[in-house]
C-alpha cells in the first residue's frame, strides 16, 4: 500500500507569553492508503496540533509532513491551497452555513473548485445520499439533528474526492445514539469506498473502531496497537 501521509520527527512549540510550550516533541507516524487510524489521547496530549500539521493548517517548528511523498514545507501559498483541497476536514463543531440547505452546504467546496451548477448539484445530492440524507437535503442546519448535521459535514468533506479525511472529535458534539451511527458511517466509507481516515478522539471505545490506534501523551506517540486485521 502507498503511504499517503508521513510525519517525521514532528515538533511544535508555542510561546505562552515568554514561556515555550512543547505541543509536539518528535512525532513519527505513517498512514497507508485506505487505512482508518485513530489518534487517542487526553486533552493537551497534542492530538489536534498533530492533525493541524497533517492538514497543512499550521507549520511545524521542526520535522516534516509528507503528503504523497511531497514535503509540505516546500510548497508556496498557492500550492498549499491546492493541497488543502485534497484533504477533507470534519470537526467536532459542524461549521455549516446556517442560511444554506444541506445541499448548498455540500455544494460550496465544489463551487469554490469551479464546478458548474448542474454538476455540483448532482455531486452534492449523490454524496448526501451516500451519508443517508437523501430525504433531508433541502433542510437547513437548524432543521437537522446533531447527527444529521455531522453527516452533512462528512458529505461536504468528501466533495472534492480528497486523498484522506481528517476528523477531529467527530462525535464529540452529538449524543451516544447519533455517535454510534456516525462511527458506522465512517467505517462504511472506509471499508466500502476505500476512504483513508485519520481520526482524533479521547474516547477509547471510539478509537478501537479504527484499524489501528496511535496513543498520544505529552506530545509524543507512546505506542500503537492494531485493532483488526
Amino acid at each position: 500500500m502507498a503511504i499517503v501521509v508521513e510525519a517525521i520527527n514532528l515538533k511544535k512549540t508555542y510561546m505562552l507569553g515568554k514561556v515555550p510550550v512543547e505541543a509536539l516533541r518528535g512525532v513519527n507516524l505513517k498512514v497507508e492508503e485506505g487505512e482508518f487510524i485513530s489518534i487517542l489521547g487526553p486533552s493537551g496530549s497534542g492530538k489536534s496540533t498533530l492533525l493541524n500539521l497533517i492538514g497543512a493548517l499550521d507549520k511545524p517548528t521542526d520535522g516534516k509532513v509528507l503528503i504523497d511523498n511531497v514535503d509540505v514545507s516546500t510548497l508556496n501559498e498557492n500550492e498549499l491551497a491546492d493541497l488543502r483541497r485534497k484533504i477533507g476536514f470534519v470537526f467536532q463543531f459542524f461549521n455549516l452555513i446556517p442560511r444554506f440547505t444541506a445541499l448548498e452546504n455540500v455544494e460550496l467546496p465544489l463551487a469554490i473548485a469551479g464546478l458548474g451548477k448542474d454538476e455540483r448539484r448532482r455531486r452534492a445530492a449523490e454524496l448526501l445520499e451516500i451519508v443517508g440524507l437523501a430525504e433531508r437535503m433541502n433542510h437547513k442546519p437548524a432543521e437537522l439533528s446533531g447527527g444529521e448535521q455531522q453527516r452533512v459535514a462528512i458529505a461536504r468533506a468528501l466533495a472534492n474526492n480528497p486523498r484522506f479525511l481528517l476528523m477531529d472529535e467527530p462525535t464529540g458534539n452529538i449524543d451516544s445514539k447519533n455517535a454510534y451511527e456516525i462511527i458506522q458511517l465512517i467505517k462504511r466509507l472506509n471499508r466500502e469506498k476505500g476512504v483513508t481516515i485519520i481520526m482524533v478522539t479521547h474516547d477509547q471505545g471510539l478509537a478501537a473502531e479504527a484499524d489501528r490506534t496511535a496513543y498520544m501523551l505529552d506530545g509524543l506517540i507512546v505506542k500503537e496497537t492494531v485493532n483488526r486485521v
